[in-house]
């Protein structure tokens, strides 16, 4: 059941949004990266419910998404943030199947399960290396749909392999590839995707439109959502990976 929020002159219901991790589970990610990754992930569920609760306008939803060999979901659906608890994810396996999990996560971003009401989901990818598949064609379609279109995507390379310029397809854009070259960088990049993208909202040109913005919150936003990139951490510390 949806959370009911008190407006003036009525009721609201919260809008879903939905967080997924991608995480690549490849025989390349064992070891330290696998480890610092899900230890930071872990370490950020809190500040992820802090910054939900600053934002009113949403009820925050997570779910996890792990693709090596196989592809996964390591959840059998969207979890309320302040519910959430994090599996460790194993790496192992010697591909890695990304247009597959294109695949997948196109099939939770259709109208249903996606709902009308939603806020654009938000999709944190992470990965140290390279589609061993036919990424292309399934990324395509991700993005051909409207809630894929819509969507705020993160990536986050790890170490000197990561192939950027699929994760830059991917994002839309090179800038919000995000580079994670040792554990402290990946720890700091987690972080900052993790706790900026649940504070994203109803984007600020519907509140000036002359439509009222009440009227409108169920109806599919027109244009994505406008991630803050000013407050990137800087990462000084030497390169590892």
């Amino acid at each position: 059941m949806a959370t009911v929020l008190k407006r003036p002159g009525g009721e609201l219901s919260q809008r879903p949004l939905n967080f997924f991790w991608v995480v690549d589970c490849s025989g390349s990610m064992h070891g330290d990266k696998i480890g610092v990754l899900n230890n930071a992930i872990q370490s950020t569920i809190p500040e992820m419910v802090a910054a939900a609760e600053g934002n009113p306008n949403a009820q925050l939803y997570i779910r996890t998404l792990a693709f090596g060999s196989e592809v996964s979901w390591i959840t059998e659906g969207a979890i309320p943030v302040e519910n959430f608890a994090w599996d460790d994810l194993a790496a192992t396996g010697v591909s890695t199947s990304l247009g597959k999990a294109f695949d997948m996560l196109a099939s939770e971003l259709t109208i249903p399960p996606m709902s009308e009401r939603a806020l654009p989901p938000v999709i944190v990818l992470l990965s140290d290396g390279m589609p061993t598949d036919d990424y292309q064609s399934s990324l395509n379609k991700l993005l051909r749909l409207p809630w894929g279109k819509k969507s705020v995507r993160i990536a986050i390379s790890i170490g000197h392999d990561a192939d950027d310029s699929v994760l830059a397809e991917f994002a839309g854009c090179s800038e919000l590839v995000l580079q994670a070259n040792n554990p402290q960088a990946l720890v700091k990049m987690i972080k900052w995707a993790s706790t900026a993208a649940s504070q994203v909202s109803a984007p600020a040109s519907l509140a000036a439109s002359s439509v009222n913005p009440l009227d409108e919150a169920f109806k599919l936003p027109p244009a994505p959502l406008v991630l803050d990139m000013n407050n990137i951490p800087d990462i000084n510390d030497n390169d590892v990976w």
